[in-house]
């Protein structure tokens, strides 16, 4: 995740997101930069529009869910195990539409 997070860091702050850029970032963050890594993400980019690719995303993701009212409800204890179900499930969409993002 570091190595997109860091091609969509220089591509917000105007810059090209090349090998030489996406290295730098990384290494600034202090990540043990994999040069095959950062060499695939750069040719899978290639050719990419990533502001539609950003708006595509931000369009397709599902609505927040309305907060819980105060007061009545399910016990403390079924909320729990409910919250550890969605986590899982929304942890593993969420690397799912990252992956078609830049795929």
């Amino acid at each position: 995740m570091e190595y997109v997070y860091a091609a969509m860091l220089l591509h917000s702050a105007g810059k090209k997101v090349d090998e030489k850029g996406v290295t730098a970032v990384l290494k600034g963050a202090g990540v043990d930069v994999d040069e095959a890594r950062v060499k695939a993400l750069v040719a899978s980019l290639d050719g990419v529009n990533i502001d539609e690719a950003i708006e595509k995303a931000v369009v397709a993701a599902p609505a927040a869910a309305p907060a819980p009212a105060a007061g009545g409800g399910a016990p403390a204890e079924e909320k729990k195990e409910e919250k550890k179900e969605d986590d899982g499930a929304s942890e593993e969409e969420a690397a799912s539409g990252l992956a078609s993002l830049f795929g």
